[in-house]
Parts: structure tokens; C-alpha cells; sequence
């Protein structure tokens, strides 16, 4: 490797980019964050992630990793400079990595969804489904945590840094729709989850402002709206 020097291309609305950063954190990496503009994209983004065309992008020396999971791994994988991020068991680790992927797969497509949806019916109904997931991954985390502060134990882990990156997010779109999504009634044990989480030195200095993010939100779902129009 030509260098050990770290960077990441980023930008302060990225759910996906917080979870580099929060890895990043945790392993007492220094870093140089080199913003991206997304409208357009820069070439630097569209060089190092050839394929999605997509933010974070981690760079390190000559070496260059793309999507968000991959980049915690490997930041778990390669720094020892801190606590382990992914479970040391392999059937722990196998069980965060299969409701990470729910979290991707399954669950965030319904926060980003209500961005865009005008039908009330339709905002109805996938705000229950958000409700619904929460619910699980309430579960999850009892099974996961096995008592203890976050999914990961006593620190702050892989299913935390993949499910606790979209939290602004939610917060901003519980102002939207001026519904309650993770509250102490419903999902107690995640609202105090978040409440640890979000406080967390390694997690607090990164994780956007409420209401910047709401501001910047009304002009974003427009963009996503024109954005989905075109695949069609």
C-alpha cells in the first residue's frame, strides 16, 4: 500500500455515510471528510465508485471501498486501535449481518418512501409498516443485547451502527407526518436505545441537527420525487 492515509468522501445528510464515520470513531482513525455534492456528482465519486456511483467511499492509501456495511467491516477488520465492532461469535455475527440486511432491505425503503408518497392511504399504510419493523427490531434487540446497553453489548456495535445511523432521519420525518415512529410506548427498550446511542462520544459530534435536516429535507424529497420519476 502507497500510504496509510484515510479519507472519505461524505456529506452531513447521509445516513450511510454517518455509519463509516461512526466505525471510523470507534477505531480512533484519523480521517480528512472531503464533502460531496451529489447534484451533480464529482468526478472523484464517480472514479472511486465506478459501479453505484454512490457515497460513502472509503479511501484508504491506494485501496478503495465502496457501500457502507463492507466499509465497517473492513474498518472493524483491519484497525485494532479500538473495540470490535462486529460480534467475535460467529453466530452473533451472522445474526447482525441478517438484520442489517432487513434493515437495508426491508425497513429503511419504507422511511425514504414517505419522503415521496402524496396518497394518504398510501402514507398510512407504509407508516404502519415502519411501525411494524420497529417492532421487530425491538425484538431483536432483547434477543441481541442480552440486557446490556446497546445490540452490540456494552459497546456500540454492527447492528447499532446500521440500524442507529437512520435515527435523525426518523426524528425529521416524525416532524413530517407529526407521528410518533419510536416512542416508550410502543418500542421503550429501542427510545432509550437511541437516547444511549445518540449521546455516544463516538456517535454525538456526527450525527446531523434535527432541524437542519428537517429544513434541508423539503427541498430533498422533491429531488427524490423527480429522481424516481425518471426510472420509471
Amino acid at each position: 500500500m502507497a500510504s496509510n492515509e484515510v479519507k472519505l468522501l461524505s456529506s452531513w445528510i447521509s445516513p450511510y455515510v454517518l455509519r463509516a464515520k461512526i466505525a471510523l470513531n470507534i477505531k480512533r482513525v484519523e480521517f480528512e471528510s472531503i464533502p460531496e455534492t451529489l447534484f451533480p456528482k464529482s468526478d472523484l465519486l464517480l472514479k472511486s465508485n465506478p459501479v453505484h456511483k454512490k457515497i460513502p467511499v472509503l479511501i484508504h492509501g491506494d485501496r478503495i471501498i465502496c457501500e457502507s456495511l463492507v466499509i465497517v467491516q473492513y474498518i472493524d477488520e483491519v484497525w485494532a486501535s479500538g473495540p470490535g465492532i462486529l460480534p467475535s461469535d460467529p453466530y452473533d455475527r451472522a445474526i447482525a449481518r441478517f438484520w442489517a440486511a432487513y434493515i437495508d432491505d426491508k425497513w429503511f425503503p419504507n422511511v425514504r418512501a414517505l419522503l415521496v408518497i402524496e396518497e394518504d392511504e398510501a402514507k398510512k399504510a407504509t407508516l404502519e409498516q415502519i411501525t411494524e419493523g420497529l417492532v421487530l427490531l425491538e425484538e431483536t434487540f432483547t434477543k441481541c443485547s442480552k440486557g446490556k446497553k446497546f445490540f452490540g453489548g456494552d459497546n456500540i456495535g454492527y447492528l447499532d451502527i446500521a440500524l442507529g445511523c437512520f435515527l435523525a432521519w426518523l426524528r425529521v420525518l416524525e416532524r413530517i407526518t407529526d407521528v410518533i415512529l419510536l416512542g416508550e410506548t410502543k418500542t421503550p427498550l429501542l427510545f432509550k436505545w437511541a437516547l444511549d446511542f445518540s449521546s455516544e462520544p463516538v456517535v454525538q459530534p456526527d450525527m446531523p441537527d434535527i432541524d437542519k435536516l428537517h429544513e434541508y429535507s423539503k427541498g430533498f424529497s422533491q429531488r427524490l420525487k423527480a429522481f424516481d420519476k425518471k426510472k420509471k
